[in-house]
């Protein structure tokens, strides 16, 4: 089967110091990497909210390289530091992006994130078509 990797704005530094895509069109199915909510510059927004926001975002450039919108997501899987805390106005963040038929979503709770100061870091899988 064949794949294409998709590099928002055609930037690949990043990926290619990572050895990674930032998302993969295979067959009928686009993989998003998971993504943090850093600027870009690299800094992490001390605002969670910002923070969720600008994952949210990276996501959505991935998804317009391959002519897609959040609509086409069909699963979600969410890493978080300090979810109880943050999870209520995450799903606030997180409406602003996801349309109904909603996809399905795993929030895990875990001890580190590879960033430093990130609070989450999103991956999705978005289908082609109905």
């Amino acid at each position: 089967m064949a794949r294409t990797a998709l590099f928002p704005g055609g930037n690949r530094t990043t990926a290619d110091q990572l050895r990674l895509s930032p998302g993969i069109l295979s067959g009928t199915h686009v993989f998003v990497t998971g993504m943090t909510g850093s600027s870009p510059d690299g800094t992490m927004p001390a605002n969670p909210e910002d923070q969720f926001r600008q994952a949210f975002d990276k996501i959505g450039a991935v998804l317009r390289e391959a002519g897609l919108g959040f609509d086409s997501i069909v699963e979600m899987t969410s890493y978080h530091i300090g979810l109880g805390t943050h999870f209520d106005s995450f799903c606030a963040v997180r409406s602003n992006y996801v349309t109904d038929p909603f996809p399905a979503w795993t929030a895990v709770e875990v001890a580190g994130l590879r960033r430093e100061g990130a609070l989450v870091e999103i991956r999705v899988i978005a289908a082609i078509g109905d």
